[in-house]
């Protein structure tokens, strides 16, 4: 139920939009579009006023409002090509100047969290943000070593102020949930609930200070990426520190351009870092607007990129990673009828499903986007007709790949920005090749088979008790007719399980043997057969032993 204080908040958010003159927002929101005529009763209507232009007034409002909005704003700024172009512009002072508060109350914030004076860590420490966003800022400082750092500090009071707006946004999913057919299939609740935990954890330093280590660990000497060193002595759940980094801002692209940087190049490897994130590490940064994105320009031809603020990361299930690879690949392969019977095999779209009018559907939207750069294709269009496909089918959207499809929103809007004649599906379509040829065949099987072995000699001395165990509590709980179709189920599955043990067994026994074989070659010679020849029938008898305890399993 909606509380005095919520509905105290919608009524400053109303009034901070028609404060900034955004009148226009409110009366076109459903509920209030029939009390549009109120525009005119307005005191501050009567009058002709000179008003900022309509861009700042957004930004100023979205910045009055607090870090839910901002943070909102924040990803419209990567999109120019779906808002107006002064509005776009705008909202780029949102991605990392955002009105700081006092250095001094910084300053403050940190010697609590130390527990000493400032002067006790540092040589140096500026008062004036380096930085500012919305959750947080940045101070730059020298240590005692003379390595210079930036210091990143919570907001006072934030997380009243993010849980406050949080509890509104359930409030609101809940009513659309109620009225709406189309904010059930889009699962509001859900993806508030999302949201929720995404902010909350981004409110903890230490958890971004991990993150931000296992990311270094990811790109260690790489040319494509660099991570900025943490310095966990000098880190708190308010406060964190990193090694400083110089590079040009990713906003700066004109710059870069006149510098003769490698603009393709540094849009094709936004891409490729992308895919490695989410595929081979299954662990990406997902919060890839401007503010936080740095080029290393040190050599024009070979730019790479520097990334900071590492608060909001995302991960996939196997099974999404998997259905994610593969529609990928089946997209740029044109292959829409793999695209549509995946997405009923994932359960994104109902089950009773026809695919050939699915199949038609997807093709009816991608077709005319296929080698188009960036430039000539109209983002805008593509989502909507994207989504009057999913609600004609009603396909639900999935709450654990919001987080990702934000990101690849963000990715898209930076090449765009970046190297307008990207081809996308030229650049991602090896990489996924590659990812997928590691991911099936033998190699793929046999490092699933090194990594299950542990567990399966573990269990296997247990796995008889088990199954009578199971026995007696099915029997005491069924009917003669379903006690004899389980007890003659699992008599097959207990001689199926003792085959996999006996082959496997076998396998591995083979496979030391082999071992064996190859470590004493001199004292192994056999008339017909020399110990090279023995060792690789003794491999290969392992390999078909245990993938047959495999296949018995």
């Amino acid at each position: 139920m909606i509380q005095p204080r919520q509905i105290l908040r919608l009524l400053h958010i109303n009034y901070v939009l028609a404060r900034h003159g955004l009148d226009d927002i409110i009366f076109a929101i459903h509920l209030f579009r029939p009390f549009r005529f109120l525009i005119y009763t307005m005191p501050w209507n009567w009058f002709v006023r000179t008003r900022a232009p309509r861009g700042q007034r957004i930004r100023e409002a979205l910045e009055e409002l607090g870090p839910i909005f901002i943070k909102f704003g924040q990803m419209l700024s990567t999109r120019k090509d779906l808002l107006p172009e002064d509005v776009a512009e705008e909202l780029t002072a949102l991605q990392d100047n955002v009105p700081p508060f006092s250095g001094d109350k910084a300053q403050q914030l940190i010697e609590q969290a130390y527990g000493v004076s400032i002067e006790e860590y540092f040589d140096e420490f500026n008062t004036k943000p380096l930085a500012s966003a919305s959750v947080a800022q940045v101070h730059t400082a020298k240590l005692k070593n003379g390595k210079e750092i930036v210091i990143k500090v919570l907001r006072p009071n934030i997380l009243p102020v993010i849980k406050r707006d949080i509890a509104l946004l359930f409030i609101i999913a809940r009513l659309a949930e109620r009225y709406s057919k189309d904010a059930r299939r889009l699962r509001a609740i859900e993806i508030v609930r999302e949201y929720e935990k995404t902010i909350l954890d981004e409110l903890d330093l230490m958890r971004e200070a991990a993150n931000g280590s296992q990311l270094r660990r990811h790109f260690e000497n790489n040319d494509q990426l660099y991570i900025p060193e943490i310095y966990w002595d000098y880190t708190r759940r308010n406060v964190m520190a990193m090694e400083r980094v110089y590079g040009e801002p990713m906003a700066n692209i004109e710059q870069m351009k006149a510098a003769g940087v490698n603009m393709q190049r540094l849009s094709e490897l936004g891409v490729e870092i992308f895919f490695t994130q989410v595929f081979t590490h299954n662990f990406f940064h997902a919060d890839m607007h401007p503010g936080n994105i740095f080029v290393d320009t040190t050599d024009p031809r070979q730019p790479k990129y520097i990334a900071v603020d590492f608060g909001i990361v995302g991960t996939l299930s196997p099974e999404d990673q998997r259905y994610l690879a593969e529609n990928f690949l089946a997209f740029f392969k044109r292959d829409y009828n793999r695209v549509a019977q995946l997405h009923v095999d994932s359960g994104w779209v109902p089950a009773g499903t026809r695919v050939d009018e699915f199949e038609s559907a997807i093709r009816c939207v991608c077709e005319p986007i296929f080698e188009r750069p960036l430039k000539d294709i109209s983002f805008g269009q593509l989502l909507l007709r994207l989504f009057q496909t999913a609600r004609r089918f009603n396909m639900e959207v999935q709450p654990q790949l919001v987080l990702l499809q934000k990101t690849l929103l963000n990715i898209e809007g930076l090449g765009r920005q970046i190297y307008p004649e990207l081809d996308l599906w030229k650049t991602a379509k090896p990489f996924l090749e590659k990812w997928m040829n590691e991911q099936v065949g033998a190699k793929a099987f046999l490092k699933g088979f090194k990594k299950n072995l542990p567990f399966l000699a573990e269990k296997m001395p247990d796995m008889p008790e088990l199954f009578f165990e199971a026995i007696k509590k099915m029997a005491e709980g069924e009917n003669h007719q379903q006690q004899v179709e389980t007890l003659n189920k699992l008599k097959n599955n207990l001689k199926r399980n003792h085959r996999s043990q006996t082959y496997t067994l076998i396998g591995i026994s083979a496979f030391i043997i082999s071992a064996i074989i190859s470590g004493h070659p001199a004292e192994n010679h056999i008339q017909f057969f020399n110990a090279p020849a023995l060792s690789w029938i003794a491999v290969t008898t392992g390999i078909v032993f245990v993938w047959l305890g495999l296949r018995n399993r």
